[in-house]
């Protein structure tokens, strides 16, 4: 059973395993509350997961910690077991979706593991996984759903709550929900008065129905950029937790949480990875009701593969306004396009760049197309060029 001394336990045996992660104020990322990071992106293999993995590691037996143990994972409770069980001096054996990023799995073979690759998603090989654990013996260190990996998650409650007790509310990510659960009993056991919000990929919405509609519910399939947090089902554990001490849940869009892999990077020169900057990208776009409100999002990993960083960063720059493109209708004549160009760059907008077409189905016979892509500042600053080309005569198919 989950109690605070067990989470105020782990505290002691973690403090030669993991770094504490101090608070950090933000500016710029928002202008609804006072927004705070708890970054655990810097953490011991770029992760949070090295909390629950190592007090779990921790606490098994001799005779356990001679045949090993197994996990699964969608890369970074794998780096946590790897390096808890190095650190040990024990066999692991990590069994990952291959669909893990390659990074994901080159950093956990550095830890010291041996890697399963297996076909599909993370359920996939939790499956794979229990198989082998029957097979060889070994014990099975649950990514969310075990008591002790609970635990070690919840001294990042314990960390909120020493350093920043004046705040109004947490937001955390959710994925299976050991982090959540961990973090919102020991805030609502030391200081009840702090809100607790989770968050959740829109495509990966698992915890958010199971809560919602009163059980646990398993997704068909997951979709997100946050893989991190693609997790079909909730655990029993985690889903009781968390409808006993979270205030509440919302969901955020792939768009939404771009921008604030964007924000983090420009902003704090922080890099989180898609499901770590869910609780950022909650904050920003107005999930929860933190107006004027003292806030820390929990940015719970900073494992992105690089491979995908400048596809995340174009998918931000877009939702926010910074980059954006226009499809103008105009008559085939010289001329046209200078017209076009002095209009944009005189509200400053940067022209990146230009398609001509001529064969378009235009509804003149003397008509083309033109695509036109931009820098700009934001929302209100495409509005302005947009109206400024209507009002130049131009039509904006969109």
């Amino acid at each position: 059973m989950l109690t605070l001394d067990k989470i105020f336990q782990a505290s002691v045996v973690l403090k030669d395993i993991v770094r504490s992660t101090s608070i950090v104020s933000t500016a710029g990322i928002t202008d609804n509350c006072e927004l705070y990071l708890k970054p655990e992106n810097l953490q011991y293999t770029g992760s949070f997961k090295l909390r629950g993995s190592g007090y779990k590691i921790s606490m098994l037996s001799d005779e356990e910690k001679a045949k090993g143990v197994i996990a699964c994972s969608a890369g970074n409770h794998a780096q946590g077991v790897a390096l808890a069980a190095s650190k040990c001096g024990i066999k692991s054996l990590i069994c990952l979706p291959d669909t893990a990023p390659i990074s994901k799995v080159e950093a956990t073979k550095g830890y010291g593991a041996e890697v399963c690759l297996v076909n599909g998603c993370y359920d996939d090989a939790y499956a794979k996984a229990l198989e082998l654990k029957d097979e060889m013996g070994y014990t099975f260190v649950h990514p969310f759903d075990d008591e002790d990996v609970i635990a070690g998650q919840g001294t990042v409650g314990l960390e909120i709550v020493n350093e920043f007790a004046d705040a109004d509310a947490v937001i955390v990510p959710i994925g299976g929900g050991g982090l959540i659960s961990g973090v919102a009993y020991a805030i609502k056991a030391l200081k009840p008065s702090i809100k607790v919000y989770g968050v959740q990929a829109q495509g990966a919405p698992s915890m958010y129905n199971s809560i919602k509609h009163g059980g646990i519910e398993c997704l068909k399939s997951v979709s997100t950029i946050a893989d991190g947090i693609a997790v079909k089902q909730p655990g029993e554990h985690t889903y009781e937790l968390i409808r006993d001490f979270v205030d509440d849940i919302a969901l955020v869009t792939d768009d939404e949480i771009s921008s604030a892999i964007l924000a983090l990077i420009e902003k704090q020169k922080m890099i989180a990875e898609g499901a770590g900057a869910v609780s950022v990208a909650a904050a920003m776009f107005n999930k929860f009701p933190i107006d004027g409100k003292k806030v820390v999002s929990l940015v719970s990993g900073g494992n992105i593969d690089v491979s995908i960083l400048s596809r995340v960063i174009e998918r931000g720059l877009m939702k926010s306004g910074r980059e954006s493109s226009l499809l103008i209708e105009l008559i085939d004549k010289p001329g046209q396009l200078k017209d076009v160009s002095r209009i944009i760059a005189d509200l400053g907008g940067n022209v990146t760049s230009v398609h001509h077409e001529k064969n378009g189905a235009t509804s003149d016979v003397n008509g083309c197309y033109l695509r036109i892509d931009m820098e700009t500042r934001n929302y209100d600053h495409v509005q302005q060029i947009t109206k400024a080309l209507k009002n130049g005569g131009f039509k904006l198919v969109k």
